[in-house]
């Protein structure tokens, strides 16, 4: 009779988390899943406001799921859109690429790998493929310690406001979240208008929100 009660509750607290996660990834997907153009937001009079709407549109994708799983702060990768913890548990290491005896590409290649799985329909891969730096983790930070953290070449690689717009808008890692293999919900609208929205944020003065939403 225990063992009966005792399964009883162990599945219901399994199904309620699935249901949490489902929740959550539908709630990203009905909201962010397209991007507004830059030129929506031209007629924005105020050139800070602008900016700043300009950023906060930017950051549907810097936020997105398929962006923070490999922006962890405890230097740990998540997954799925739910952004679980990664199976099996791995860590970046010191090079961001995996510990050694596990690197990222015992499982990760250089391209996305279709398998025959029902539940994981998709291995990611990119021949760049590792974790963000440490200066870059974003889980559980709000827009605005993002868009900071973007801005100090202290912690962005000592990238420019020039060389973070084509980090964003050219680099194939980064564009890897548009396109990440079957079974995965790509980043919101196109790499395209993601740069292009970066690029009107920095020529409207690279404002960041002084209040923002955590995820």
């Amino acid at each position: 009779m225990r063992r009966s009660v005792l399964l009883a509750t162990v599945t219901t607290a399994i199904c309620g988390v699935i249901a949490v996660a489902a929740t959550r990834s539908q709630s990203f997907k009905g909201e962010h899943s397209s991007l507004r153009p830059a030129s929506e937001f031209a007629a924005i009079a105020d050139r800070r406001e602008r900016s700043i709407a300009l950023f906060t549109e930017a950051g549907k994708v810097l936020q997105s799921p398929r962006c923070m799983n490999c922006h962890p702060v405890e230097r740990s990768p998540t997954q799925g859109m739910d952004m679980h913890p990664h199976m099996p548990p791995v860590q970046g290491g010191d090079s961001e690429h995996g510990v050694a005896g596990m690197p990222c590409n015992s499982c990760h290649g250089t391209a996305n790998a279709v398998t025959l799985g029902d539940r994981i329909k998709s291995v990611p891969g990119h021949e760049h493929w590792s974790l963000a730096p440490a200066s870059m983790a974003w889980q559980g930070k709000s827009l605005a310690e993002i868009c900071a953290q973007l801005k100090d070449t202290r912690r962005n690689g000592g990238r420019s406001l020039e060389k973070i717009h084509e980090h964003m808008t050219h680099d194939t890692l980064v564009g890897w979240a548009w396109h990440p293999g079957e079974g995965r919900e790509p980043a919101p609208g196109t790499q395209a208008q993601f740069g292009e929205l970066i690029r009107a944020w920095i020529d409207s003065g690279a404002m960041c929100p002084t209040q923002a939403r955590k995820r």
